[in-house]
């Protein structure tokens, strides 16, 4: 026969028991909100990796590395399929189509993130 568990053992058993619960459950809790840059890669992710590569620093199937673009480019090709005033274009295909549905708050987004993803060094 074993012994019976004193009570220091008891206690020690309950307080793992707590601490192993108090981690489970914290784990669960409320998260912060979204940033802009992981609100841009959610943008990215959803409209424009069917064209751009995943990593926005390597050029895509289609579309050119779009890493580190300035907001003023990113707005006029999403918005408008234009190029901000002296703006040389990477390619000239037009396959490019654009996407009235994004807002100014997101074309924010979207440049938060792309900003976040410029080479090293670049």
């Amino acid at each position: 026969m074993s012994k019976p568990r004193t009570r220091m053992a008891n206690r020690n058993l309950i307080g793992q028991l707590a601490i192993a619960a108090a981690l489970a459950v914290g784990g669960c809790g409320p998260s912060k909100p979204p940033d802009a840059y992981e609100r841009g890669r959610l943008i990215y992710m959803t409209k424009c990796i069917i064209c751009h590569n995943a990593d926005p620093a390597v050029p895509g199937t289609q579309g050119p590395a779009i890493a580190g673009s300035s907001r003023a480019l990113v707005e006029a090709r999403v918005l408008h399929l234009a190029y901000p005033p002296g703006y040389q274009p990477k390619r000239r295909t037009h396959a490019m189509r654009a996407f009235p549905d994004i807002t100014p708050a997101q074309i924010g987004d979207l440049t938060a993130f792309l900003a976040g993803r410029r080479k090293p060094g670049g």
